[in-house]
């Protein structure tokens, strides 16, 4: 019985292979496909050993190589099949889209800024008011030094309250004064 071992050291003996074919293959005759002396069987049994185990290491080498090729075919053929396409637009295009949009936008924009300063309007509005209280309140207090004691006391707490009040919404104000400023730029 004879053994075939198969070397993996990478090297072969052949260059290349033995390509010899049958002769109804060939039109001309198969000397015009004859590589070179490879071709022919050599005449000792351990050269034709030799030479088979140089084919099956080329077989393994082509196997791997084919293997390697092909291992990642599921998901090349995914990704061959994906459906998603892109487009390059001009940029004449960009500035028509841009204007559409500035055009369906611009409406909206307006009116909250309108709202806005409607708002703004409303709040000094207050504003005022709450100061006037405020003012008519400290004028009372100044003008009745004559009381009791616990009547300053509450007026001095209702001066602070509303003092509070005041100077919030003075921060309401300055906020609100702010957004629509930024809402112009």
């Amino acid at each position: 019985m004879i053994t075939f071992a198969i070397c993996h050291n990478g090297m072969s003996r052949l260059s290349r292979a033995n390509l010899k074919g049958r002769e109804s293959v060939f039109a001309g005759g198969p000397d015009l496909y004859r590589g070179d002396i490879q071709a022919i069987c050599p005449p000792s049994l351990e050269e034709c050993v030799a030479m088979m185990e140089d084919c099956c290491e080329e077989a393994y080498e082509a196997q791997m190589l084919l293997h390697s090729g092909t291992q990642d075919l599921r998901r090349m053929n995914h990704v061959l099949q994906s459906q998603r396409l892109f487009l390059l637009v001009g940029e004449e295009t960009v500035r028509k889209y841009k204007a559409d949009l500035t055009d369906e936008i611009e409406p909206a924009i307006n009116e909250l800024i309108e709202l806005a300063e409607q708002g703004l309007k409303a709040l000094q509005k207050k504003e005022a008011l709450l100061q006037t209280k405020v003012d008519t309140a400290q004028s009372r207090t100044a003008r009745s030094t004559v009381g009791a004691p616990a009547s300053q006391k509450m007026q001095a707490r209702r001066l602070q309250m509303l003092t509070k009040q005041r100077e919030a919404l003075e921060m309401e104000v300055q906020a609100l004064e702010a957004e629509l400023v930024a809402t112009e730029h």
